[in-house]
Formats: C-alpha cells, sequence, structure tokens
C-alpha cells in the first residue's frame, strides 16, 4: 500500500490501543458489542481517529486445523462498532504477548511443544490463521492496517529464534498478509530491545526493512525513567528518539515511522506527572517529519479485582473501567484539537556512532544513557533535532529528504553535534 506522506498533506494520526473497559481481553469470550460501543463513545469523545485492537489467537485457531468462526464474526462486529464513531482500526494478529501474559495455543505446547518461529508444522498453522483473518477483516472499509502480532519478540527466549529465522519468519507471514489483504498497511511489531539489546534475535534491520512502515514502541520503564525522573528530557524525549534512530536507519529517507504505542507507566511516571508526561512526549514528538502517528496505551485501565497483573499494567488506561476520563486523556484531547503537525526545516543532527541497521552487535552504543543517547537528549532541548548514520553524513540529497541541515565532516567514533 502506498503511503502519501508529503509535508503539504502531513496530519499526525491520532488513536488508542483497546483495552476492554469490562474484563480486559478476557472479554472476548463473553462479547458484547454494547459494551465495545460505550468504549469507543469514550474514545472518539476525546478527538481520536484510531484504535488498535487484539483478538487472541489461541481462542480463534485452537487447533492448528480449526479456524473459530464465532471469535471472527466478533471481531468483525467490532471493526463496525469503530465504524459508528469514524473511528479507523488496526488489526494485530498473534496474541502472542498482552500486558505481560503470552497468549498461545496447545499445539505449539505440552508435548507439542516447539518454535513458532522456527517449527515448519508450527509456522505452516499460523500461515494459515494469518491468511484467514487478514481475508476477513480487509472486507471492512475502515480497516487500514494488520500487524502480524503485538510485540511479537516478546515470544523470545521461550520460542528459540536466530537473527535469520526470525526475519524470515516475519518475510513469510508479511506476504501472507499482503497476499490476503492488498489493501491494508501489512506491518512487523516488535519492542525496543530490538533496538538496545545487542544479542537480541529481532534487529533494527527487520524493522526498517519489511512492513509497510515502521513501527515503535516507547516505554520509559525500560530504565529511561531513570535518568532524569518522569518529567526530565531523557523521559518525555525517549518517543522521538526512537523515532529519530528508526528514521535513520532505514535505506529509504521517506518511510514512515508509527508511534504505535507510548505510555505513562507507574511509578515511572507518577499519577500526578501524567497529563504533564502526555504533553511534553507529544509536543516533543509531533514535529518529527517521520511521525505517521501516535497510538497511545491504553484506551482504559484494566479492572483490579482481576488478579497477577504486574501493578503497573492496572492503571495505563486514558479511561477508568467506568468510563471516567483521566488527565492523560484530557492532555491527548487537547493535542488531537491540534493535530496537524509543522515540520522545523533544516534541523540539526547528531551523528550516531554506529550503523544499526548493519551494526546490531553494537546495539548497546545507543541504548538509553549511553553516551551517544545523551548527546542527543542535551541537542534535543533546543529543538527539533535528527540522528544521522555515519555513512549517509555528507549525502546531500539524502540530507534534504529528512529536513536535516548541512553535516560538516566529523569522526564518525564519536557523537558529533551539527546545526543547521
Amino acid at each position: 500500500m502506498t503511503i502519501d506522506h508529503s509535508p503539504s498533506t502531513r496530519r499526525v494520526r491520532l488513536g488508542a490501543n483497546y483495552v476492554p473497559s469490562d474484563g480486559w481481553f478476557y472479554s472476548w469470550l463473553d462479547y458484547s458489542a454494547d459494551a465495545v460501543r460505550r468504549d469507543f463513545e469514550d474514545l472518539a469523545g476525546i478527538g481520536l481517529d484510531h484504535v488498535r485492537v487484539f483478538p487472541i489467537w489461541p481462542w480463534i485457531q485452537p487447533n492448528r486445523a480449526l479456524l473459530r468462526q464465532r471469535p471472527i464474526d466478533d471481531l468483525l462486529s467490532l471493526i463496525d462498532v469503530a465504524a459508528e464513531f469514524d473511528l479507523d482500526v488496526a488489526v494485530d494478529l498473534l496474541q502472542g504477548h498482552l500486558s505481560s501474559f503470552d497468549f498461545l495455543p496447545s499445539w505449539v505446547l505440552t508435548w507439542h511443544q516447539s518454535s513458532v518461529f522456527t517449527d515448519r508444522t508450527a509456522r505452516d498453522g499460523i500461515s494459515h490463521y494469518v491468511r484467514r483473518v487478514s481475508a476477513e477483516i480487509a472486507t471492512r472499509p475502515n480497516v487500514f492496517a494488520i500487524t502480524l502480532g503485538n510485540e511479537v519478540n516478546n515470544l523470545w527466549p521461550a520460542n528459540t529464534s536466530t537473527p535469520a529465522a526470525s526475519r524470515h519468519w516475519a518475510t513469510e507471514l508479511l506476504e501472507v498478509v499482503r497476499a490476503a489483504a492488498p489493501t491494508v498497511l501489512c506491518l512487523h511489531s516488535v519492542y525496543d530491545d530490538a533496538w538496545y539489546a545487542p544479542d537480541h534475535p529481532f534487529q533494527p534491520a527487520d524493522a526498517v526493512d519489511l512492513g509497510d512502515l515502521t513501527t515503535v514502541h516507547s516505554w520509559v520503564f525500560n530504565g529511561t525513567s531513570r535518568i532524569d525522573g518522569p518529567l526530565g528530557p531523557a523521559s518525555t524525549s525517549h518517543a522521538d528518539y526512537l523515532v529519530e534512530l528508526a528514521a535513520a536507519s532505514a535505506p529509504d529517507p521517506h518511510r514512515p515511522v508509527w508511534l504505535q504505542e507510548v505510555g505513562a507507566p507507574r511509578p515511572d511516571v507518577p499519577p500526578e506527572h501524567a497529563a504533564e508526561f502526555v504533553a511534553r512526549t507529544l509536543d516533543t514528538v509531533a514535529p518529527n517529519p517521520a511521525l505517521w502517528g501516535v497510538t497511545w496505551w491504553s484506551s482504559h485501565d484494566i479492572d483490579r479485582r482481576l488478579a497477577d497483573f504486574p501493578d503497573r499494567e492496572y492503571d495505563l488506561g486514558l479511561f477508568t473501567v467506568d468510563h471516567r476520563p483521566k488527565p492523560a486523556a484530557l492532555a491527548l484531547a487537547q493535542f488531537a484539537r491540534g493535530a496537524a503537525a509543522e515540520t522545523a526545516p533544516a534541523r540539526p543532527a547528531v551523528v550516531c556512532p554506529i550503523e544499526p541497521r548493519r551494526e546490531p552487535a553494537r546495539r548497546a552504543e545507543i541504548a538509553p544513557g549511553s553516551e551517544f543517547h545523551t548527546e542527543w537528549v542535551r541537542v534535543r532541548q533546543t529543538g527539533p533535532t535528527a540522528i544521522v548514520t555515519p555513512d549517509r553524513a555528507a549525502d546531500g540529497d539524502y540530507l534534504a529528504a529528512r529536513d536535516i541541515g548541512p553535516v560538516p565532516p566529523t569522526d564518525a567514533a564519536q557523537p558529533a553535534t551539527v546545526h543547521a
């Protein structure tokens, strides 16, 4: 699918990752269109334009040879309810991992134990599921994207993989999605170990090469909040930092980046700072010319009567379980009223010490708290700041395509600040 991302048409999409207010994702087991309708009324009411939704894979495909139509019909109903509120829908397929829980069908567990990434029989079963669900949801005009799964790299290391196997797995499934749903965006989603952990088998190249755009997930509980606190520049610019790393690593200088998850987790961001964290994070990332859209995690809190979630997961919602907007929702609503973004021309840049796409073993050098990250955060406090890899620092056409000013020659081994 072709994406129009020219400056004249650029508007930041703004949505929420949908966590049902009544029963979390267990609500799929007793689906209620009226309950969904009440939740989507909340989201439309604060000016959001899309939701990202999560059917539970093993409840649709409990046996490798069985795909249940009823939960597929429930998913189609949810998509139709979203249309009632002018909400577009992105669907993640393999859940997979949600709010610290993994959902895998029994046919890849127990005496069937196999890696979903490397076992051919398991992969064939997954392809069957992906093909069927993609084809069904593509019949709905408000479905704009299909992602393979939510942070599928969370399923490693319990499911063995290698960099080559991970890439082949994602490539194969994206081809299945594209064949079944040719009119929607086809996407691959990973959490940030793919960017920061040197030994991780999912790599930056996968994120920027595969799918129709790059997705990033920004969570300051990865250690970033310990650098300077909940409202410090490292915390409130982390989303922009990830978007910049993705943009700098992509072979295509025009490849958009979707900030597919970002949230205000406790205790890293105390409740009294949540609204300010939302406002500063969005104000920082919005001018980034690579930014396609922002999808907040999450729509609603988790009912504390449900057991065994990490404490931070319960209170990530924009709304409480009884539909009261929280300060974060009000801050997001204020941002939504002006979501058309202006890009600062000829931004300064900081030259990255590595090429993440080609040097994944050096990912620790760009992780939060690294020398490079510290320098970028310092410069970013003066205004929008790009990242450029050493191999492109002298490429004038490339720099112009990314709205970056001229970059003087520099020692690529050291982070270097450049000014327009």
